[in-house]
């Protein structure tokens, strides 16, 4: 079976609205090096995000916020190399979009001089002059409401947003402002189904949902998260599609028991020496070819 990344285009802003127009979803997978981006390019995913939550799945943190600019260009490199066929977006860390709008543009206009075709960024009315200001510096800008990780401390925990009436028409008024400062999508994270798909409903832009229900036109999840390489009982919102925290376990320690077995590595893995050579270094060990 042919990959399902086989003769694909490069995939742009005109080209996903096109697909969500004609009713298709669209599916975003994060990424944060080489082998993930390829892995989610060969599936043939539609938008790669190389997202802040590297510092909680790759880094050791607890939370997104020590993630760094450094740090991000850094997991952005490396997966803008494999030159993928899915639209490439990054996130912009904490702190990186707060000091005023020239760091922003600074900031947002070098992830796109590394390989990335648009930047997603937190908030909602706060970040309205952000947006603007980078969308008129010719950067696409991805919005991103409900559930925000950098406002962890703010929100007092990971927890549903929205579902209080003034929280739900706050989440629907934000979205409008950030379509009308010039996202071109937004990313709904922890909010309920009904309001996922009102918002979704009330812009024209397209909406990618992660806790926010079907009814968004498109869903994204964390690599880790889809593949079950991670520790622990995954969120609600997650659907594990295989075991790959537990598979990997037992193969490495399938390893490790061969190892001490001294059953691998064992001629298959192992290079031969050729003839001539293995004759050349019998007759020095043996003391005839030494001075």
């Amino acid at each position: 079976m042919s990959s399902p990344s086989t003769n694909r285009v490069q995939l742009t802003i005109p080209k996903l609205i096109e697909k969500v127009q004609a009713g298709e979803k669209l599916a975003m997978l994060t990424a944060y090096d080489a082998v993930h981006a390829r892995l989610a390019d060969a599936a043939g995913v539609d938008m790669i995000l190389v997202g802040d939550s590297v510092g909680n799945v790759c880094l050791g943190f607890d939370n997104t916020l020590p993630v760094s600019m450094a740090m991000m260009n850094h997991h952005l490199e490396a997966v803008a190399r494999t030159r993928p066929k899915a639209f490439l977006v990054v996130d912009l860390p904490y702190l990186s979009y707060h000091l005023g709008l020239e760091d922003s543009i600074r900031n947002a206009g070098g992830f796109l001089q590394r390989g990335a075709q648009a930047v997603k960024l937190e908030g909602g009315a706060n970040r309205v002059q952000v947006v603007k200001a980078l969308v008129d510096a010719e950067i696409p800008v991805m919005g991103h409401l409900g559930l925000t990780p950098q406002s962890v401390h703010a929100m007092g925990g990971y927890a549903v947003q929205g579902r209080a009436g003034h929280e739900a028409i706050r989440v629907v008024e934000d979205a409008l402002r950030l379509q009308d400062a010039g996202c071109f999508m937004i990313v709904l994270e922890g909010i309920p189904a009904d309001l996922g798909a009102r918002v979704t409903q009330e812009l024209e832009i397209p909406t990618i949902g992660i806790g926010a229900g079907p009814g968004c036109d498109g869903q994204v999840l964390v690599f880790h998260d889809l593949l079950g390489l991670l520790p622990g009982k995954p969120a609600k919102f997650v659907r594990k599609y295989m075991s790959g925290y537990e598979d990997s376990v037992s193969a490495i320690a399938r390893w490790a028991e061969d190892v001490r077995g001294g059953v691998f590595p064992d001629a298959r893995e192992s290079y031969i020496l050729p003839e001539p050579a293995r004759k050349l270094l019998n007759e020095w060990h043996a003391g005839e070819g030494r001075n």
